[in-house]
């Protein structure tokens, strides 16, 4: 048997697994690609941009430039971290094409997370070049915000809003990390564009079960129904505000270490880091019988923030994520058994609508269902909540919706899945787990959907390790 630590909330699990068990570990199992020297890297891509001039040839004295970067949810916030190297070189170019920086604005690209703080910007944007901007040259987008610009739709007939700093720039730019997503294929590009800088109302025209349940949407690769639409609608964007979108984006590793760089036209870009992206995030195991059991652990904090593996809907999508990443090694009819805590600490705080989110579900027989019926649009649009994610550092009310859109395919996918020891096992048997005290319940229980001497993968580091992969 094999000895294997699984997290589980603020600790880990001790688990045994048959010898014949698929144990996936960054460095053992696989590896990246070797690293670049970020800097090196960041300069030689900006003064070679693809299909675009130079920011120093586009900046004028005359001239402002918004610079959208990703939150503080994926990037890292290490000395080399992408975002942390290319801002303050990309201040530099339009600088030293004659712009002043005062007509320079930092934008934190949050989509419908929860604003971030002084603090979290220093944190992993380093303390120097926010200081240049703080407090009114560096802000977050807001997606409540009165002065959104609404530019119609787009030819898929999804709603196209925009943030108007970055609709009304002379150079909008925007800071992207390309990496493999268990949701919407890579990070970057114009997903980057389209999720952190526009609206519920646009959000909702691709994280919903309509795109979020299809098959296209497992895996990370770039021909689902979802990269469609963050194409259709990020040029619908730059159509509308009549300029093109700088894009500086850098693949990532494990450790969001920086793979490559690439700058230029957004689509540029894209085609660009696409192809590294792609072999460092899927890896190929070498199989050919697909596995019968997944299984991983879930620690208390990360990805979305503190209480992501107490609060049942995260725990639920985190699975579903994890569940997209294996899709292509597992058999139909697979059991996934998931270690979580899973005690009801909703950390209302930062997450105040998905207590009430979850109650809701309960009252319908399935989250489709649910998120189709004015119950669930209610809350989406419940004022109180929309305010605290404008002016208290919450969470916009969809996201609780988005999030239990992806975590449904984990029942809709899967012949069961297994909660080892959540400490309130109805919030587990709430999003459609079948809790058991621990883990040699589970192994027990699993037998009896596929049998004796199941095919055992296991991912016990997917959510603490750093940025997963995809397996094939």
């Amino acid at each position: 048997m094999q000895d294997v630590q699984l997290d589980y909330g603020d600790a880990k699990m001790a688990v045994e697994l048959p010898d014949s068990a698929t144990v996936i570990r960054y460095g053992v199992t696989y590896d990246d690609p070797p690293s670049v020297d970020a800097r090196e890297a960041t300069v030689e891509a900006l003064q070679k941009p693809l299909g675009m001039p130079r920011l120093r040839e586009l900046a004028s004295s005359t001239k402002k430039a918004v610079i959208g970067f990703p939150d503080r949810v994926k990037g890292g916030a290490h000395p080399d971290a992408h975002r942390r190297v290319a801002i303050p070189l990309i201040v530099e170019e339009l600088v030293a094409g004659g712009m002043p920086i005062e007509n320079i604005t930092l934008l934190c690209a949050v989509g419908l997370h929860r604003k971030n703080t002084l603090e979290e910007w220093y944190s992993y944007l380093g303390k120097s070049i926010v200081d240049k901007f703080y407090p009114d040259r560096i802000v977050n987008h807001d997606a409540e915000a009165a002065d959104i610009v609404e530019l119609g739709t787009d030819e898929m007939g999804n709603h196209v809003d925009f943030n108007r700093l970055m609709a009304e720039a002379d150079i909008p730019i925007v800071v992207g990390h390309c990496s493999g997503n268990p949701y919407g294929g890579f990070s970057g590009g114009y997903k980057m564009v389209v999720t952190g800088h526009t609206t519920a109302r646009s959000i909702a025209g691709h994280h919903t079960p309509e795109t979020m349940h299809r098959d296209d949407w497992l895996g990370a690769h770039t021909c689902s129904l979802m990269r469609r639409q963050f194409e259709s609608i990020g040029k619908a964007i730059e159509r509308g505000i009549g300029k093109p979108i700088f894009a500086v984006d850098a693949v990532l590793g494990q450790k969001s270490q920086v793979l490559q760089v690439a700058a230029g036209r957004v689509e540029e870009v894209e085609k660009a880091t696409w192809p590294l992206a792609e072999r460092r995030t899927n890896v190929d195991l070498g199989r050919t019988e697909p596995y019968d059991v997944l299984v991983m652990g879930l620690p208390r904090n990360f990805h979305y923030g503190p209480g992501m593996g107490t609060n049942p809907i995260l725990s639920g999508l985190a699975i579903g994520g994890q569940l997209s990443r294996c899709w292509r090694v597992l058999r139909p009819g697979c059991v996934v058994i998931a270690a979580c805590l899973c005690d009801g600490w909703f950390n209302p705080g930062w997450f105040p609508s998905y207590e009430e989110s979850y109650e809701a579900l309960q009252e319908f027989t399935n989250a489709t269902e649910f998120l189709a019926s004015p119950r669930a649009g209610e809350i989406a649009e419940r004022y109180e909540y929309r305010h605290s994610y404008s002016t208290r550092h919450t969470y916009h009310p969809f996201h609780a919706m988005s999030m239990i859109s992806g975590g449904a395919i984990v029942g809709q996918r899967t012949a069961a899945a297994i909660m080892v020891a959540p400490k309130m096992p109805r919030y587990a048997r709430g999003m459609g787990y079948v809790p058991v005290k621990d883990f040699t319940e589970a192994m027990e229980l699993a037998s009896r959907y596929v049998g004796r001497n199941p095919r055992v993968l296991c991912t016990p580091e997917c959510f603490s390790g750093g940025v997963a992969v995809h397996l094939r």
